[in-house]
């Protein structure tokens, strides 16, 4: 019988992260960063960084054009970059 122990769980039963449906654990390190999302301020925002992560998850690659809602152009001296 498995006892309960608090402060000593089990790290391979950690909830947390990203999963897809079918309920695999997905890398975040290895999800495909889109060329806007270089582009976008958001990119260096580590608040922004799970919206963004679970959009580009949303948006599969073969469906075309990625778009986000979020998009903010970066600035270099104080010029918007062109996306």
């Amino acid at each position: 019988m498995d006892e309960f122990i608090p402060g000593f769980e089990d790290p391979d039963d950690e909830i947390s992260g990203y999963y897809d449906d079918d309920g695999n654990k997905l890398n975040p390190d290895l999800i495909p960063k889109p060329a806007l999302c270089l582009l976008c301020a958001n990119d260096e925002n580590p608040h922004e960084l799970m919206m963004c992560n679970l959009n580009r998850l949303d948006q599969d690659e073969e469906d075309g054009e990625f778009k986000c809602g979020a998009y903010k152009p970066k600035k270099q001296n104080d010029k918007e970059i062109p996306s």
